[in-house]
């Protein structure tokens, strides 16, 4: 029997994190796994506001995007990790811990996001998470959400 993915569209993400255009950085859910792993992906295009000004005739997408969109998948996997949550909960983002950016992503890249969940504590979820383009990482990171209730 094939391995059946859990996967999420668009409308479900949407669902799940208060984001929304130009800040919401996660395109799709690939398959996830509750409480240990997620993959995303964030489809980078030159018609990203972003690219107006970093930088004009020589487009990088910004390191600290990619950070919020490993933050982003973070928190996804909190929300699809975590039973019972309140309606007016959110996972913020709450620290990071050596980050480090090997090339850069250009227009026309696909990030792949890989979260891992590593541990909890007083509503501290401590996460490792890389991006990748071509199967290379680009960026990993040790990333803290803290989760609250509005």
């Amino acid at each position: 029997m094939a391995n059946q993915l859990n996967s999420l569209d668009i409308q479900e993400i949407m669902s799940l994190l208060p984001h929304r255009y130009p800040m919401l950085l996660v395109d799709k859910v690939l398959d996830y796994t509750p409480g240990e792993s997620l993959h995303a992906v964030k489809n980078v295009t030159v018609n990203e506001p972003i690219f107006t000004g970093h930088f004009p005739g020589q487009p990088i997408f910004p390191g600290v995007m990619i950070l919020e969109a490993m933050a982003q998948a973070t928190g996804l996997l909190g929300f699809k990790t975590t039973e019972n949550r309140g309606e007016n909960e959110l996972y913020l983002f709450a620290a990071i811990d050596n980050a480090r950016f090997k090339q850069p992503v250009l227009p026309g890249d696909t990030m792949h996001l890989h979260v891992k969940f590593l541990k909890e504590r007083r509503n501290m979820w401590k996460f490792y998470g890389e991006a990748r383009v071509d199967d290379k990482v680009v960026c990993s990171a040790e990333l803290m959400c803290a989760r609250r209730e509005f």
